[in-house]
């Protein structure tokens, strides 16, 4: 799936990205870390790989989804 960076913190590398639907889904440092990234501008497409949650927790589960891979769009 494709979406677009929205908000990246250094220091906690965590963050949220926007779906192409506009909806913002956030990642947390685990996420970021799977994708081998070293930094993360907001604006630049990212690929991210999405888990559908069962049981629907609070934090960023909260819509049922969680992000658990994001790295940089390559063509």
């Amino acid at each position: 799936m494709q979406a677009t960076a929205y908000t990246y913190d250094a220091q906690t590398r965590s963050g949220s990205v926007l779906l192409d639907d506009g909806t913002p889904l956030p990642f947390d440092a685990a996420a970021f870390d799977a994708g081998g990234l070293r930094l993360l501008r907001p604006g630049q497409r990212v690929r991210i790989d999405v888990e559908v949650m069962d049981d629907v927790g609070g934090g960023q589960e909260k819509d049922g989804r969680r992000i658990v891979l994001i790295t940089l769009q390559t063509f």
